[in-house]
């Protein structure tokens, strides 16, 4: 018999129904397995997806043809023709990091971080070594990281490698470092610390060498400018006072050079830190926090001066080893909390193993948001290593372009300080801003009380005490005069054989210096008590110039209020002063705070023409 609707023979004497049953268990085992097959493949490809969401393919930003940055996926066994290539392009890459240069192996053009195998990355930092010793140069493994997006393939590296080579043009790679921070945060304590190589015996022995006077010896607080340097041979490996016993021999043994200005932490001695921040043109700036007290005293303010002054700045919780660890991350919440608010709108990163600290020092200069906080103690060390490794690996601020653009001008070096040494005579030291500076060179100094300035000759010029042939812009020597006469100079109070020389500068003659009494700068106003408006006195600070100047006019306004903006003309109340056209501008006066750059100058003949009541004429003189 025939079943015609299914197509299917049924024996005889088996029923329908029977028949019907078995089927039905086939068709069941059937329809089982291709729904288990079909749910392997769909939990394959779950699978797949969910490893692929889990683990993308990591990127870093693209390659950018100018800086300091390489990338290269890998260097095996290249040719004669293409290592010649791979040196010309480092050099190029340590030109543009003025000595230093990064490369990321296992990484290409586009940022996708593919990785080497042990046997590629190791034959691809032996080529990167040859191409080092090529130039001149040394190399530092920075950190290895694993890059694993796949289960199923092996595990890959990619090595980031630092390449130092002193240009050679320089003696060494030079950075400053303003220290900021409360009274009694450990500032001088922290410094003496890095710089002598020994640890602090809880008591501040390690400040005692720091101290310029007798006070700051009695009190342990700093109330003048002092400088400390550390510096970092080819190979990234600390130079201090502990292997060196000199100065000379620091500078000697080094290829990258950092200079710390020591600025007073006290209320009383805020003009003194504000001429530090405004005069040396400091690199960054590091805050030093007391873990104890947190943010308390001048900690705000000096954290203010540094953000309107637009100097990079890093943090260090010190005296850690006097508190739990409780207080500690109470103190880094504050900070962090301060840092994003709307004024400051920062990214605060706490540094907490040294790869933090290498990607800390690499996005520290690349975005301005971006602020490392260290926690450390001078006592015990703890940490201490980590701000060694940032400090070792920051990069300067301005490439090479900017500053051969800076080399081009005509020369101007500003004066900070003069000194009277015996056997040598008048030596004055400074900041060179633009230009360059030759021994022999004929410069001219000013502008005196009289608003003249006289002509001299260059001797002899040192860098942290060594002897150096030509300076060039942005970096601060020390340059002798010879015989000239250090009474012509502007007359400050004096500390010991040290004067503090405000507002004067060394010019090429050729730049036609011009003097004002009077200004006009764009201003904000921070803050003020009541309104801001003609006839205020206020304190200016415009690089090394510090002086009282009277509020002629606001433009367009009667008064100002915190918050607002207005071009306000200033007049000096003492003497001339000479100013560059775009330099950053910060007044105070008790609570009032402003800052803005010079957008006009009103030279002196001008100001004459306006007041010519006056009995005397104060005309530039060479």
């Amino acid at each position: 018999m025939v079943d015609l609707s299914s197509g299917a023979a049924v024996s005889p004497g088996r029923s329908r129904h029977g028949q019907g049953s078995g089927s039905s268990n086939n068709v069941k085992k059937t329809s089982k397995k291709m729904r288990t097959r079909r749910g392997k493949r769909g939990r394959r490809r779950r699978n797949k997806k969910s490893r692929n969401n889990k683990t993308p393919p990591p990127f870093l930003p693209p390659e950018a043809e100018e800086g300091n940055i390489e990338y290269k996926l890998k260097l095996v066994n290249p040719t004669q023709y293409r290592f010649e290539h791979l040196a010309t392009q480092l050099k190029w890459r340590l030109q543009e990091g003025r000595g230093e240069a990064v490369y990321q192996i296992g990484v290409e053009d586009n940022g996708l971080l593919v990785g080497l195998t042990e046997a590629d990355m190791k034959a691809s930092l032996k080529t990167l070594k040859r191409m080092a010793e090529k130039v001149g140069a040394d190399i530092t493994l920075l950190r290895e990281r694993e890059v694993d997006y796949d289960l199923d393939r092996n595990t890959r590296k990619i090595a980031e490698v630092l390449v130092r080579k002193v240009p050679d043009d320089q003696q060494f790679l030079d950075l400053r470092v303003a220290v900021l921070g409360n009274v009694d945060s450990g500032k001088s304590t922290l410094l003496g610390v890095l710089t002598q190589g020994e640890l602090d015996n809880g008591r501040g022995r390690a400040r005692l060498n720091l101290f310029r006077h007798l006070h700051e010896i009695q009190t342990g607080r700093t109330s003048s400018i002092s400088f400390e340097i550390l510096g970092f041979n080819s190979k990234g490996e600390v130079v201090n006072y502990s292997e060196s016993r000199t100065a000379e021999e620091i500078c000697e043994s080094s290829s990258k050079m950092i200079t710390f200005i020591d600025l007073a932490g006290h209320h009383k001695y805020l003009k003194t830190t504000i001429f530090g921040l405004t005069s040396y043109c400091p690199d960054f700036a590091m805050l030093v926090v007391s873990a104890n007290t947190g943010i308390a005293g001048t900690t705000r303010e000096h954290l203010g001066l540094a953000m309107a002054l637009k100097v990079p700045i890093f943090i260090v919780v010190s005296k850690v080893d006097l508190c739990s660890r409780g207080t500690v991350e109470r103190a880094v919440r504050q900070l962090e909390q301060v840092l994003k608010q709307p004024g400051c709108n920062k990214v605060p990163m706490v540094v907490s193993s040294p790869d933090d600290a290498v990607t800390a020092a690499q996005q520290f200069t690349q975005s301005t948001c971006v602020t490392p906080i260290f926690t450390l103690s001078s006592v015990s060390g703890e940490s201490l290593d980590l701000l060694k490794v940032f400090l070792n690996i920051l990069p300067p601020l301005s490439n090479s372009k900017e500053q051969e653009e800076l080399m081009q001008q005509l020369t101007e070096f500003q004066v900070d300080e003069i000194y009277s040494v015996p056997d040598v005579g008048t030596v004055v030291g400074g900041t060179l801003y633009s230009g360059v500076c030759r021994e022999g060179e004929r410069l001219v100094v000013g502008p005196t009380d009289e608003g003249r300035f006289l002509r001299l000759k260059v001797g002899s010029i040192q860098r942290n005490r060594s002897a150096c042939r030509v300076l060039r812009a942005g970096q601060a020597a020390t340059l002798a005069l010879g015989n000239f006469d250090r009474s012509l100079l502007r007359k400050v109070r004096v500390h010991l054989k040290t004067c503090m020389r405000e507002g004067m500068v060394m010019v090429s003659p050729k730049m036609n210096p011009t003097i004002c009494c009077q200004f006009e700068a764009a201003i904000v106003l921070l803050f003020h008590a009541k309104t801001f408006r003609r006839g205020s006195q206020v304190t200016v600070h415009v690089g090394n110039v510090r002086q009282t100047a009277i509020v002629e006019c606001l433009h367009g306004k009667d008064e100002l209020r915190t918050g607002e903006r207005a071009v306000v003309r200033f007049r000096f109340i003492k003497h001339p002063e000479y100013l560059r056209l775009g330099a950053k501008l910060l007044f105070r006066e008790g609570v009032t705070k402003g800052i803005g750059h010079v957008a006009r100058l009103l030279p002196l003949s001008q100001y004459h023409d306006q007041n010519q009541n006056q009995n005397h004429d104060q005309n530039r003189e060479y």
